[in-house]
């Protein structure tokens, strides 16, 4: 099966669906998911119809993919982040910093390709489960960086909630130990870390959502700076070195 899987049909068909993944994110970037339209990357294509509905078998199959490739290269973005910054051996300070910047510079670099994630790209669909496990890929390099924190009063009832959904619900704990196994033994460094990519996640997505769709376009700050305030208040609130 393998070796079929290498064989000329199989690579051809793999190209065509990249080749049709290209054209859907044309389209995307021109025009939005509202602007999506499978007959036109067809024509585009000098396909047909019914032959691009060979390699995507709706409009949400194609997103479904799109969808999916958005949260493994964003995965990517951070994870390249963190090694660099394992690497160079930095604080927490400076990896929540690194990591955060590194999420913004891909959601604001393909912001059409960010705000795929962002709720539900049409009306009535639903992501595939399998979407889950990618989204926390994204977050899972931030768990380690607030597992070794002391935080705040201020954060105490978010940590607290992470401390009873690590208990509810098992599979958490399972992504925790994955991205930060030196926390597997300790439930409160578990909660701590859970807390605290929770919080970078809603602080991340309320800025870099309101750049990538041009908000902050007028207005007299630098998004640099803003985002230098942002980590610097979340690794004030845990007590990050």
């Amino acid at each position: 099966m393998a070796g079929a899987q290498q064989g000329p049909r199989a690579r051809y068909r793999e190209q065509t669906r990249a080749e049709i993944k290209d054209a859907a994110l044309r389209q995307l970037a021109d025009g939005g998911v509202a602007g999506l339209a499978l007959t036109r990357i067809a024509k585009d294509m000098g396909l047909s119809g019914p032959a691009l509905y060979r390699y995507f078998a709706s409009r949400d199959d194609l997103l479904n993919a799109l969808i999916r490739d958005a949260y493994d290269d964003a995965a990517s973005a951070v994870a390249t982040a963190a090694d660099r910054s394992a690497a160079k051996a930095r604080s927490p300070r400076e990896r929540l910093r690194s990591l955060a910047a590194a999420y913004r510079a891909w959601a604001v670099g393909e912001p059409h390709r960010y705000l795929l994630l962002q709720g539900s790209p049409v009306p009535g669909y639903v992501a595939p489960a399998d979407t889950l496990d990618r989204a926390r890929a994204v977050l899972g390099p931030f768990l380690p960086v607030f597992a070794g924190g002391a935080p705040g009063a201020g954060v105490a009832p978010v940590v607290a909630q992470m401390s009873d959904w690590l208990g509810a619900d098992p599979a958490v704990g399972g992504w925790v130990r994955e991205y930060a196994p030196e926390a597997a033994a300790d439930s409160a460094a578990c909660a701590r870390a859970l807390a605290g990519a929770l919080l970078t996640w809603t602080q991340l997505h309320g800025s870099v959502g309101l750049e990538a769709t041009g908000q902050f376009t007028g207005m007299g700050h630098s998004v640099d700076a803003l985002l230098d305030a942002q980590t610097g208040m979340l690794a004030d609130a845990f007590g990050l070195e």
